[in-house]
């Protein structure tokens, strides 16, 4: 597959007090003030469940189990796997300073993407 006809593909688990609706509705002003490409495409998902992928739904799993209740996954259009994990990782530090979070909030989550056929921990 050459660059151009390659569509980045990442996932980040991570616990948020604020509803699906409330993250939702930040999210336009976390990508201007992130400078997320607008090619970014996301997608929140308030069930941890993933299908598609037997690997995939095994990190859910433990995501669901630690307690976190969020999934948002990434496509993005040219690049690679660990670009588009590099862009949601903005995307979310973003929105750890956003209202979404209180003051001293931990935050707790993880993004992965696949590398070599295999899902891996971002840095």
């Amino acid at each position: 597959m050459e660059k151009r006809d390659r569509i980045g593909e990442a996932y980040a688990f991570f616990d948020c007090e604020a509803s699906k609706e409330d993250i939702e509705k930040e999210i336009p002003l976390i990508r201007r003030v992130a400078q997320i490409p607008n090619e970014l495409e996301l997608r929140l998902i308030d069930e941890i469940s993933l299908d598609r992928d037997e690997e995939l739904r095994q990190i859910a799993d433990e995501a669901r189990d630690t307690g976190m209740k969020y999934i948002m996954s990434a496509n993005y259009p040219n690049a690679t796997n660990l670009k588009t994990a590099d862009e949601l990782g903005a995307v979310l530090n973003q929105a750890y300073q956003s209202p979404l979070f209180k003051p001293g909030d931990e935050f707790r989550g993880g993004i992965f993407y696949k590398e070599k056929g295999r899902y891996v921990p971002r840095d």
